[in-house]
């Protein structure tokens, strides 16, 4: 195999604001294993974040440290290569993630089949996926609706103040289904007394109201609250879906967060067992990435990815949209494909 890193930066079609931060352009980070000459190509993506302190520079440098380990390796069993890999990018896991999704990717295509036949799912039985509307003044957070009529919309909250104004205001202008994000933002008062007034307003569960360190709330909001709770901040890694078992009603999954598709399958399962609900999320990758997860949703209750929607310059094609319904590419692999070398 030999591999190549493509770092893009993806203009977003409007400024995407949460709690805690604010941007106009996403940098990502394209990784591809090839087959050459003339053989397949793998794609897989990871975005670099100020949140979580990841940046195009240590992706790349972690991924360069193990060059001659990805070259030597034949890619027989996606998953073995993930393992192989692991010591060496447990801190790294964005820059695993964009690995492991090219491996699957490549792993697929070398097979001619799409990668989510290969696992034995079915399509139909896919979620819909949600639209984001982010942080904003609730005149332009209508804009945004009415700019991109939905089925399915999450609302990025975190201003305690004036959330339930704006949820009301965006009411007026649409019947689609809402869900919240509130990004760590309200307190346990506050999202017990929304709740009621949210489900009331067509809201289907609330992610990550609490901080993810206050356990002791979370339990009260779990045990209390009118809406299922859905844990973001709170579910990072495959030991966390554990942690989260009588707190949340159901974890959102973030391939980035976990460092693949691999530990990724992993953590949906044991969710199941856990009798959690399943939602997987993406970091407003490219159509790369959001081919990559999207994979994996016939195995999910939720999904979260319009990524490649918030963005004006798309690198790739791949999966697309349909009032909500992703509609996978007629091609091998993950159908990712870049629209230049």
């Amino acid at each position: 195999m030999r591999l190549h890193l493509h770092p893009v930066d993806l203009r977003l079609r409007h400024t995407f604001t949460i709690a805690h931060d604010s941007r106009d352009v996403q940098p990502t980070l394209i990784v591809a294993l090839s087959d050459e000459p003339g053989g397949p190509t793998g794609l897989g993506e990871a975005t670099a974040t100020r949140y979580y302190g990841v940046t195009i520079e240590s992706m790349t440098q972690a991924l360069e440290a193990v060059r001659p380990l990805i070259e030597a390796h034949d890619l027989t069993d996606p998953a073995a290569f993930w393992a192989e890999l692991h010591p060496y990018l447990a801190d790294q896991p964005f820059a695993a993630c964009a690995l492991d999704q090219a491996a699957w990717d490549l792993w697929a295509k070398r097979q001619g089949k799409p990668l989510y036949q290969r696992w034995q799912l079915d399509p139909a039985q896919a979620p819909l996926t949600n639209y984001t509307i982010g942080l904003d003044t609730p005149e332009r957070m209508v804009a945004k609706l009415v700019e991109w009529p939905w089925p399915l919309y999450k609302i990025k909250l975190g201003r305690a103040d004036t959330d339930l104004a704006t949820i009301e205001t965006l009411r007026q202008h649409t019947d689609a289904r809402f869900r919240v994000d509130a990004n760590c933002g309200w307190t346990v008062e506050q999202t017990l007394a929304f709740a009621p007034e949210l489900a009331r307003l067509g809201v289907e569960f609330i992610e990550q109201p609490l901080p993810a360190s206050y356990r002791d709330g979370a339990r009260r909001v779990f045990e209390q609250s009118e809406l299922p709770i859905i844990a973001d901040e709170s579910c990072i890694v495959e030991s966390d879906v554990d942690r989260c078992a009588g707190l949340f009603h159901g974890v959102n999954i973030k391939l980035t967060k976990c460092g693949g598709l691999t530990p990724a399958r992993r953590m949906i399962e044991r969710a199941r067992a856990l009798n959690l609900r399943v939602m997987v999320g993406c970091m407003t990758e490219s159509s790369v990435g959001i081919s990559a997860i999207a994979q994996l949703l016939p195995l999910l209750d939720y999904a979260d990815l319009d990524g490649a929607l918030l963005i004006t310059n798309d690198p790739a094609t791949g999966v697309t949209f349909n009032d909500g319904r992703i509609q996978y590419a007629d091609r091998p692999g993950t159908g990712a494909q870049l629209v230049e070398p």
